[in-house]
């Protein structure tokens, strides 16, 4: 007996023991195959966030089809400026970000949240134009719109077409 649990012999025998149990914990563990993206309700954030900025809160009036929001916040910006974060995880499973503030200067903002400052072009979303943004190295793309009293920026890995569907839900809050 002691020959079987010394050596070489012994080493094999208790390789092979631990793993059967491994392979045999595999096989009755439970294995979620799902995608699972927490989803994350910013009603209240964006209510709150509305009691913090002197004008009315731009938000999506209903999320677009197949999007989970995942994430939001609020952070302080530059010269104690209020920003609300909103995060998505698109249908195609990129990421989106709209972010607004009225951070001054609104096109220091814009650059920051973009990281770019060089517009590539347009992009009109139902009446209204954006400007579009692109940083190769980081597959960023984004859409700006500098307002008189905020600026809004949709930004992220997703594709235009699906950043242009997250401008055509925006709608402004009354202030209240």
């Amino acid at each position: 007996m002691r020959g079987f649990t010394q050596g070489f012999y012994g080493y094999v025998v208790a390789l092979f023991v631990c793993l059967a149990g491994a392979g045999l914990f595999l096989l009755v563990a439970p294995q979620g195959r799902d995608e699972h993206i927490p989803r994350r309700d910013y009603s209240i954030t964006v209510a709150n966030f509305g009691h913090s900025v002197p004008y009315g809160v731009w938000a999506p009036r209903q999320d677009p089809p197949g999007w989970v929001p995942n994430s939001n916040r609020i952070a302080k910006g530059e010269n104690g400026a209020q920003v609300l974060y909103l995060g998505y995880a698109t249908a195609e499973r990129e990421h989106a970000m709209f972010v607004q503030s009225n951070e001054q200067p609104a096109a220091g903002f814009a650059s920051r949240m973009a990281n770019s400052d060089k517009a590539v072009g347009t992009q009109q979303v139902g009446e209204v134009t954006w400007e579009k943004r692109y940083r190769e190295d980081k597959n960023q793309r984004t859409l700006v719109r500098i307002l008189p009293d905020v600026t809004l920026v949709i930004t992220g890995t997703a594709d235009w077409p699906e950043l242009a569907e997250l401008a055509a839900l925006l709608q402004q809050r009354p202030k209240g």
